[in-house]
């Protein structure tokens, strides 16, 4: 009896094994013949030739440049990657008919939430429909509220005083390379964490201690974006039912993520939270879904953090290239503070308001320099663009503020030039259409954290520049840009720190 029914287990396990291990080989196969149709038959086009062959990459260090220069040679300023199923544009009544007139024919869509879904569950980035309406109106509550707008402010002056000035003060003139962009992210992730968990992670210690929360994050963000470069959705769906490769990294680091978003929230049911004033807590008051909490609190720390750092990186390395827009700021600081002494370092926040020069300088540096360089939807219905491109049901249709920056039919001749008084009209800042500049989004889906996320870049630069010269040691190298879901440096942006001489 007992032999039989081993035989018959083990014949079943045999046979398990069998159809399992066909299946994934069929999978594979599957695969790469979904591929190399793509490659042979699919299209034969030169764009989409030199996409799947990377042969782009011999003339452009990135591909967002590449995407670039074919939007600028194409007529309507919109492309086809038809291996991609991807349509893009850089023309601003194209992200207008996106964003506003048919916002609900581009909902974010099932593909994007699936390249994303395991990092951002159902946060407010990857969700559509009533799910995205609610966290929506939840999220514009909360952050157009006065006293979580102070709260913000006050955690960002703290982390600067407490932090950034004594860690620039300990590398000043002694000729040590810092990067900034590494500060400026673990600056940025502190900040993200004490506003949406309570939580301070403590990366901009003196120490630069690490953090495998953030590391973790960071590693999650980088591997989720690069689902959305294959070829083909079947390749990293593959690979994370095997658990091999970056899927399983992903996995481990999203692991990692998870359990400290879960202790966060026992600790705040234990000890309670209609006392406090971060985001989790004021969430909980609402929602009592741990996963949904998770998702939510995530989506914002995913927002807060790498933006403001990819943003402010972009801004230094400038700024090391127009010494005269420096000097504005600083002169319209002393303006406007009218400081006795010299070493104040941050503006009150109503002061900031009279900063136009500052604002502009920091709207033109997004506008070559965008933290999110493209965005996409998916098309629920045909349609048609103002540009009389087609679009076909379930086509991936993207808008890309970074080329949009760089066409000289949207900004004229000198769109190549850092000049922030485009922004400026008898010295007063005058906002760009949205549509145009579309750094933060617009219509329905424009940034509830914009306000927030400048006033947090105005801080830190008015706190290094009236403090510090900040030196970069080769300012003619153009950044290049890595892979990811926000803008960052390759190699970082190694700067050199002086201590400005105080005058009596």
């Amino acid at each position: 009896m007992v032999s039989g029914l081993y035989s018959w287990f083990s014949s079943m396990f045999t046979a398990f094994c069998f159809m399992f291990f066909s299946f994934t080989l069929l999978l594979s196969l599957f695969s790469v013949v979904i591929f190399v149709l793509r490659l042979k038959l699919g299209c034969k086009c030169e764009i989409c030739h030199a996409y799947l062959t990377s042969s782009w990459i011999e003339e452009f260090d990135n591909l967002c440049d590449w995407f670039t220069h074919l939007l600028e040679k194409s007529a309507t300023g919109t492309i086809h990657i038809h291996v991609l199923g991807n349509t893009i544009t850089a023309n601003s009544e194209n992200v207008e008919h996106i964003l506003k007139t048919r916002f609900e024919n581009y909902p974010k869509g099932k593909p994007f939430a699936a390249i994303l879904g395991d990092l951002l569950g159902k946060g407010i980035f990857n969700v559509d429909g009533d799910s995205w309406k609610f966290q929506r109106k939840m999220a514009s509550l909360e952050l157009g509220s006065i006293s979580i707008r102070r709260h913000g402010f006050d955690i960002v002056s703290s982390e600067i005083q407490s932090r950034l000035l004594p860690l620039l003060s300990s590398v000043s003139g002694k000729q040590q390379v810092l990067d900034l962009q590494d500060v400026f992210r673990r600056f940025s992730f502190d900040n993200i964490c004490k506003f949406s968990f309570g939580l301070d992670p403590g990366c901009l210690e003196l120490s630069l201690p690490f953090s495998e929360f953030a590391e973790a994050f960071d590693l999650a963000s980088r591997l989720s974006a690069q689902r959305g470069l294959a070829s083909s959705p079947l390749i990293w769906k593959l690979k994370r039912l095997l658990n091999l490769g970056t899927e399983k990294q992903l996995k481990q680091a999203i692991k990692v993520v998870n359990e400290l978003a879960q202790k966060m929230i026992n600790q705040r049911r234990e000890k309670g939270f209609s006392d406090r004033n971060d985001l989790l807590s004021r969430f909980m008051g609402t929602i009592n879904d741990d996963k949904y909490l998770r998702d939510i609190v995530v989506s914002f720390l995913l927002a807060g953090r790498d933006t403001v750092a990819s943003g402010l990186t972009s801004f230094f390395w400038l700024l090391s290239q127009h010494p005269g827009v420096e000097s504005a700021i600083r002169e319209e600081l002393e303006r406007v503070v009218r400081s006795s002494d010299g070493r104040q370092q941050i503006a009150s926040y109503d002061q900031m308001r009279d900063m136009h020069y500052l604002h502009a300088a920091l709207c033109e540096s997004l506008r070559l320099f965008p933290p999110i360089q493209f965005d996409s939807k998916f098309a629920l219905e045909d349609d048609i663009l103002p540009d009389c491109t087609f679009v076909r049901k379930g086509t991936r249709v993207t808008y890309h503020p970074y080329a949009m920056g760089r066409m000289e039919r949207v900004w004229g001749p000198d769109c190549l030039e850092y000049k922030p008084g485009r922004w400026l009209k008898d010295g007063r800042y005058v906002p760009e259409n949205p549509f145009k500049y579309s750094v933060f989004q617009a219509g329905q889906r424009v940034c509830l954290g914009k306000e927030m996320a400048l006033v947090e870049m105005k801080c830190v630069v008015l706190a290094i520049i009236s403090r510090f010269n900040i030196r970069v040691p080769n300012p003619k190298q153009t950044p290049r840009f890595a892979p990811g879901l926000t803008a960052n440096v390759r190699g970082g942006l190694p700067v050199l720190v002086q201590e400005k001489a105080i005058v009596s």
